[in-house]
C-alpha cells in the first residue's frame, strides 16, 4: 500500500452551501470524511448574499466565500484572469498540494483549475452531470471542458455512463478517469419508526420542477395513475418554472385533494417528506447518478425511475422499477411497483443501503485518486502548450494564447507580491470532543 501521505486539498466549485443540491452535498460530505482521514480540506466558492469572507463549518472545514457574485444559475461571470490573484493567495496561504474542481457548469472551477496548472499544482476534476453533443449550449460547454481537462492530472465521474460521456466530450484518455459513485448519509435518512398503512398509497416526488427533471412527464403520468387507483395520493416537493403546468393539471382534473404541492423543500426537511410515502418517483430525462434515489431508498421507499443515464447503476433490481421516459411506460412501472409493495421491508432496505453506499468509502477511494495525481510528472510550458494545440485547429491556438497570458500574469504577480510576503495560516486542529462529535454525526 505504501506510506500514508497527508494531502492538503482545495475544493473549488460555484455550487456549495447555503445552496442545496447534489454537488453541494457531495463536496460537503466528501470534505468531512477526508478531514476524518487526517487530510486538510479547504473549500472555495463564491459569495452568497451577505455570506462573504472566511467561514468555518462542522469538523473545522474552512470555506472561502470569495467576493464574486453569481450572474446566472449560481455561476460567477467568466473573467479568465480575474480570479488569479485570490486563487494564488489561497493556495499559498493554506499550503495546498492539490486542487479538486467540481462540476463542468462551474465557471469558478474552470478558472481555478487553469490557474492551479499554471502554478504547477496537480489538479483533479469531478464531473457530476451528463451533457449532449448536438445543441449549441452543449457544443460550447464541451469545448470548455476539453480546454480544462487537457492538463488535468486525474478525473472522477459518478457513474460508468458519466465516464463514457466525459471521455467522449473531452477527449480525455479513459485510463485517467475513475468511477466513484455518490453516497448517502444513512444516519440522516432513516425509515419511519412504524410501517405505513397500505390502505392509502402515497407516491412522493422531490425534484426541481424543470424540463430536464421530467416535470412534463409528471403532468401526464399523475392524472392517469389517479384514474387507475382511487387510493393513490401524490406529494410533490420542489419548485421551478414547470410548477405552473402541474398546478394547471391539478385544476383541470380536479385533483386538489389527491396531489399535494409543497413547493421548495429544505434539505433538512426532505426525510420528513419521504417517510410519509411508499413509492418515490423520479422522472428525470437525463441523470448522471441521482442522489435523491439513494435518499429515498435509505428511507425505505421503493423507487420508480426513468431508465436514463447512470440511474440503472444506482440500485439493485429489487429496489427499483425502471421505465422508458414515456408516460404510458411510466404508468406501467408504477402499476408494477404498487403490486410488489407488500414485499418491501423499509428497515431491511435501509440496512442494505448502509452497506452499499458510505461516504467514508467514497473518501478512501478519492484518496487513491489523489495519490495517483500527485505522482504525475511535472511539465514545462512548451510541453503543456502542445496539449492545448491538439484541441482543434482554431481552438487549440486560442487555448495556447489564454495559457501564455495566464503564465505571464502569474509571473507579474510573483514580482508584485512574492510568495514570501503572503502569510501562511496555521492549521485548524480538532479537539478530542469535537472529533468525537463529528464522528457521531457522520455515522
Amino acid at each position: 500500500m505504501g506510506e500514508w501521505k497527508r494531502h492538503r486539498i482545495l475544493m473549488v466549485s460555484d455550487f456549495f452551501y447555503p445552496n442545496f443540491g447534489g454537488v453541494e452535498n457531495h463536496i460537503y460530505y466528501l470534505s468531512q470524511c477526508l478531514l476524518k482521514l487526517g487530510h486538510k480540506v479547504v473549500v472555495m466558492t463564491h459569495a452568497y448574499n451577505n455570506r462573504s469572507g472566511v467561514r468555518y463549518m462542522t469538523g473545522g472545514l474552512k470555506v472561502y466565500y470569495v467576493p464574486w457574485k453569481p450572474f446566472l444559475m449560481q455561476n460567477t461571470f467568466p473573467t479568465f484572469y480575474g480570479t488569479l490573484p485570490i486563487v494564488r493567495t489561497i493556495l499559498i496561504r493554506e499550503k495546498i498540494s492539490l486542487v479538486h474542481g467540481h462540476q463542468a457548469f462551474s465557471t469558478l472551477c474552470h478558472e481555478a483549475l487553469m490557474h492551479a496548472r499554471t502554478m504547477g499544482y496537480k489538479v483533479v476534476f469531478t464531473d457530476h452531470s451528463l451533457y449532449g453533443f448536438a445543441d449549441a449550449g452543449s457544443i460550447h460547454m464541451n469545448k470548455v471542458l476539453q480546454f480544462t481537462l487537457a492538463e488535468v492530472s486525474q478525473a472522477i465521474c459518478v457513474s460508468h455512463t458519466s465516464k463514457e460521456n466525459t471521455v467522449l466530450r473531452s477527449g480525455l484518455p479513459p485510463e485517467k478517469v475513475f468511477v466513484i459513485p455518490n453516497a448517502v448519509d444513512t444516519a440522516m435518512f432513516k425509515p419511519a419508526p412504524e410501517r405505513l398503512s397500505s390502505h392509502e398509497i402515497v407516491i412522493v416526488v422531490i425534484s426541481r420542477l424543470v424540463y430536464r427533471k421530467g416535470a412534463d412527464l409528471l403532468v401526464e403520468v399523475i392524472p392517469e395513475v389517479c384514474r387507475l387507483y382511487p387510493n393513490v395520493r401524490f406529494i410533490v416537493g420542489g419548485d421551478g418554472p414547470k410548477r405552473v403546468r402541474l398546478e394547471e393539471m391539478r385544476e383541470k382534473h380536479s385533483l386538489q385533494d389527491r396531489v399535494e404541492m409543497l413547493g421548495a423543500v429544505q434539505h433538512s426537511q426532505v426525510r420528513s417528506v419521504l417517510i410519509t410515502g411508499h413509492i418515490f418517483l423520479n422522472s428525470s430525462l437525463t441523470e448522471a447518478f441521482c442522489i435523491a434515489i439513494l435518499e429515498a431508498a435509505s428511507c425505505g421507499l421503493l423507487t420508480v425511475s426513468t431508465r436514463v443515464g447512470g440511474v440503472p447503476e444506482v440500485l439493485p433490481d429489487d429496489m427499483i422499477v425502471l421505465a422508458k421516459p414515456d408516460p404510458s411506460d411510466m404508468v406501467q412501472a408504477i402499476k408494477k411497483a404498487i403490486s410488489i409493495l407488500p414485499k418491501i421491508d423499509p428497515q431491511e432496505m435501509h440496512n442494505r443501503m448502509k452497506e452499499l453506499y458510505n461516504w467514508h468509502d467514497v473518501a478512501k477511494r478519492t484518496e487513491i485518486v489523489y495519490d495517483r495525481a500527485l505522482k504525475c510528472s511535472n511539465q514545462n510550458l512548451l510541453q503543456r502548450l502542445s496539449r492545448y494545440l491538439s484541441c482543434g485547429a482554431w481552438a487549440g491556438k486560442l487555448f495556447c494564447l489564454v495559457m501564455i497570458i495566464d503564465f505571464l500574469l502569474w509571473h507579474l504577480l510573483q514580482l508584485w507580491k512574492p510568495a514570501e510576503d503572503i502569510e501562511e495560516v496555521p492549521d485548524f486542529v480538532l479537539s478530542h470532543d469535537q472529533d468525537e462529535g463529528m464522528n457521531q454525526s457522520l455515522r
